[in-house]
């Protein structure tokens, strides 16, 4: 004998949905939306908050020369907020600057109350900043394959130099 059973059929309100694939479909778009909106703030607060500089470097150098322009984004790269200033004559900030001619490279630059002459790594004008030692300044004479601006495939070895008020010079480090 078989048994009768009180079993209702499901609502077809809503147009024969049942209500767990409405809330399903609800949650997801919710989801979705915070998402959405999560992704934005995150991208509008990256682009308007500029992160704080390492420090402010102003650069002298040559409208025209590519290995400083590539130093130029070196220290851009390592945190700097960097200023240039392209000169048909680079010599008379050296001068003005006090680097030794033995020292001279292709760019000067002026970091806080520090000058750095050619191309010397980012790590090593840090350095200078948080050690603040009593000179007047960092040079990578010449312009050595390997050293920042100067990729070309070849590696030279070169010394970071430290120079005074007196033009005296030590080794800083060594690459």
């Amino acid at each position: 004998m078989a048994r009768k059973t009180n079993r209702k059929k499901p609502s077809t309100r809503g147009g024969g949905r049942s209500r767990s694939v409405i809330s399903a479909r609800f949650v997801a778009g919710i989801s979705i939306a915070v998402v959405l909106v999560a992704g934005a703030f995150l991208l509008l607060t990256d682009a308007f908050v500029k992160r704080e500089a390492v420090a402010s470097v102003t650069v002298y150098k040559s409208a025209t020369c590519g290995c400083c322009a590539k130093w130029v984004d070196h220290m851009e790269d390592n945190g700097f907020d960097v200023e240039v200033l392209n000169r048909s004559d680079v010599t008379p900030y050296k001068q003005e600057f006090g680097v030794p001619p033995r020292l001279y490279s292709c760019h000067t630059a002026v970091v806080n109350d520090y000058v750095i002459e050619g191309h010397v790594p980012a790590d090593d004008i840090k350095r200078l900043l948080t050690e603040k030692p009593r000179v007047k300044g960092l040079a990578v004479p010449g312009m050595p394959q390997g050293s920042p601006g100067m990729e070309t495939g070849r590696v030279d070895h070169y010394r970071v130099m430290t120079f005074d008020a007196n033009q005296d010079t030590r080794t800083f480090s060594r690459y």
